[in-house]
């Protein structure tokens, strides 16, 4: 069959002997018949170059057999991509841990019968969390996790991911950056964790998240890099007052109870962050953060040599004047709002500063200790200033003094008591710990 009409090339009688052509003339059947084979000729002739230049067009001229494609073209192919998370994920799961935190009050409530020689024994109100193992020195290795993993810890043990279960020793630990280092007897550990360079990290960019959520431990999840620098405010004492700023890498590998201390690698199974926190809200999914091991390093270099973060101390217990102010006056509209308002919960329920009106942003000293307490400040002063730069909140307390000040160094304190402005001289501190 060809693609063109029929009768072109077919053997029913020609067209001419339609018009008066005497049927048995030799000479007109001879024509007839060579006219015939000489059109079949070059009709199969012209039929069969068309078929090669559609097969030329439609094949794109190119010789090969045709092959299935990967539905991601590129050099990094679906197959790849599993591949790549297997051997990362291979790599770094013997180098992270389970955290088990034996809490104060764990301990407590145990009953007598409790069997204390069960290696899978539990306390019922133990805490679970992650851990890395990060270096390992003589006869220790030394694990990353993050501060409120190991809080108000009497004991902690190390489960590693073959279900051996060791004794832990609580080398430092930061609030402030939510780090801390164990250290465990180093026999039976053979993998520590590569570190890798969370600078270098790209939005869009494929991580795995490792560690015990919920108990579960030794499990995987794996997403993208939704941002490499966010910016979050952090409550340091668990009051839902923000009082500090965490730079975090955003994630939408899934990150869940258990996971914090927790290992994000890079495909390359290089540690590139430790998995802190998730927005645990009524319809928000796939927002995790976790702290850049860049940022980790140093705090970590220097718990291991001292145990401890130093940071110049002030002295004041405070709250911001802005969440103060809004307090009254949501309470003043609505006296109802106002009867079931637990001011306890915020700290104020004796505080009654007085600034003037114009003045909307500072920090209300709750109770002055230590420096302030030498230096003169009392309970309802109102902070606007450190040094000259405006203070608006309990956050920019914290970041001036640990950013720009060093412990043993003065700082001038402007502030407002009784509507009136004034300034004195604190002479910094170290606290022995931050609470």
């Amino acid at each position: 069959m060809s693609l063109f009409k029929d009768d072109f090339y077919s053997t029913r009688v020609s067209r001419r002997s339609q018009f008066g052509e005497k049927r048995g003339s030799r000479f007109s059947g001879g024509m007839r018949q060579g006219s015939m084979f000489r059109v079949a000729l070059f009709s199969s002739l012209a039929s069969s170059v068309f078929v090669l230049v559609l097969f030329l067009v439609f094949s794109g001229g190119n010789d090969e057999q045709p092959v299935s494609k990967p539905a991601i073209t590129g050099t990094q192919t679906l197959v790849e991509t599993s591949e790549r998370i297997i051997s990362a994920s291979e790599k770094v799961r013997p180098a992270v841990v389970s955290i088990i935190n034996m809490t104060n009050q764990a301990m407590a409530q145990q009953d007598d019968s409790a069997d204390w020689t069960d290696e899978e024994y539990i306390p019922e109100n133990a805490s679970l969390g992650s851990g890395v193992i990060f270096k390992k020195e003589d006869d220790k290795a030394y694990i990353i996790t993050n501060a409120h993993v190991i809080q108000d810890a009497a004991e902690v043990e190390a489960v590693l991911v073959n279900g051996e279960r060791k004794a832990a020793t609580i080398v430092g630990k930061d609030v402030v950056t939510d780090l801390a280092v164990l250290s465990v007897d180093a026999e039976g550990i053979d993998t520590v964790v590569e570190i890798g360079d969370s600078d270098k990290l790209r939005v869009g960019e494929m991580v795995i998240a490792i560690g015990n959520p919920l108990g579960f431990g030794d499990s995987l999840t794996q997403g993208i890099v939704s941002s490499t620098h966010r910016v979050i405010p952090v409550s340091l004492n668990q009051d839902g007052n923000y009082d500090w700023e965490q730079e975090v890498i955003q994630t939408d590998a899934a990150i869940n109870a258990g996971n914090s201390g927790g290992a994000l690698i890079d495909l390359n199974g290089k540690l590139v962050g430790i998995n802190s926190m998730k927005v645990a809200e009524y319809g928000v999914e796939g927002i995790g953060f976790a702290i850049p091991i860049d940022d980790a390093m140093p705090i970590l270099g220097t718990l291991l040599e001292s145990g401890k973060i130093s940071r110049p101390y002030i002295g004041v217990y405070s709250m911001d004047l802005a969440l103060y102010l809004d307090n009254q006056n949501a309470a003043s509209q609505d006296e109802e709002n106002a009867d079931q308002t637990d001011e306890g919960d915020l700290g104020v329920d004796e505080a009654n500063p007085n600034v003037p009106k114009d003045v909307k942003d500072g920090i209300i000293v709750l109770e002055a200790v230590g420096p302030a307490k030498d230096a003169g400040l009392e309970f309802n002063d109102v902070i606007v200033a450190l040094d000259g730069h405006p203070i608006k909140s309990t956050i920019d307390l914290r970041k001036y003094l640990y950013k720009s000040k060093k412990i043993g160094e003065s700082l001038e304190v402007t502030y407002y008591r009784d509507g009136e402005k004034s300034t004195l001289t604190v002479q910094l501190a170290e606290k022995e710990d931050e609470e």
